[in-house]
């Protein structure tokens, strides 16, 4: 009997010229992605091997666990920009937005200031995994009210849906755009996380992709989705992101 190996493809070639990876947590020390600056420097070169050279990182805003402004956002980016310059590394092109938590605190926040947008009025959002907000509709109805056109991170992984699949198309008549983590083709968090991935896919529910990096394993992770069969599933998402280049 013979047992056949997925052949991975180099991820250079995975990734389209000018891909944008939109979902990230590459500032230092603002969250639970990258520690500090050389940690954020070393995880932008890794993923530069991979082709991936424009980002827009997207830092939590959640509550009061990462309690961050935008002031806060900018001031680690020009941390990190400036690094990169010092370190002559110059084919990186990083800017930052956010991803901010759907709670009681993402309403006052919406209602006092300017949000992160990844481009345009396009806003990066999450929720509970566990449970959505009750006021869920209402939060996105005034969103969009203000002009916001939420994406929402990762849908795949909200376990309340995933017996209730049509609360996925109740999201998306709603306004939200979906953006897929790439990990999720993997069972990084777990299978029935990446058996309804493969169902959004299916029914061409998705509209963006993200790495959702926020350590090197996940990079190592990363590189094993590099597969011919992938590839043909979110080729057309992978060029959708094109969008978002600055």
């Amino acid at each position: 009997m013979h047992f056949f190996k997925k052949k991975i493809l180099p991820l250079h070639n995975f990734f389209p010229e000018d891909f944008v990876d939109i979902h990230s947590h590459l500032l230092p020390g603002i969250d639970d992605g990258a520690k500090d600056l050389n940690d954020s420097i070393s995880l932008i070169q890794k993923m530069s091997s991979f082709g991936i050279t424009n980002f827009i990182t997207t830092p939590h805003i959640l509550g009061d666990l990462y309690p961050n402004t935008p002031e806060i956002i900018n001031g680690k980016l020009k941390l990190v920009q400036d690094e990169l310059l010092k370190r002559d590394i110059t084919n990186i092109s990083i800017h930052a937005a956010a991803e901010y938590m759907i709670d009681e605190k993402f309403t006052v926040i919406m209602e006092e200031e300017n949000l992160l947008t990844l481009k345009d009025n396009l806003v990066l959002v999450e929720m509970s995994y566990y449970s959505p907000p009750i006021n869920l509709y209402e939060i996105l109805f005034q969103l969009q009210l203000k002009g916001y056109k939420p994406i929402l991170a990762h849908p795949e992984r909200y376990f309340s849906y995933h017996k209730d699949f049509q609360s996925y198309y109740k999201l998306k008549n709603a306004g939200c755009l979906f953006q897929l983590n790439l990990l999720s083709l993997t069972e990084q968090y777990g299978k029935h996380v990446q058996k309804v991935t493969k169902r959004l896919l299916k029914e061409n529910l998705y509209d963006f992709v993200g790495t959702d990096t926020h350590h090197e394993e996940h990079l190592q992770l990363l590189e094993t989705i590099a597969t011919d069969k992938n590839l043909k599933n979110i080729e057309q998402l992978l060029l959708n992101n094109k969008r978002f280049l600055k």
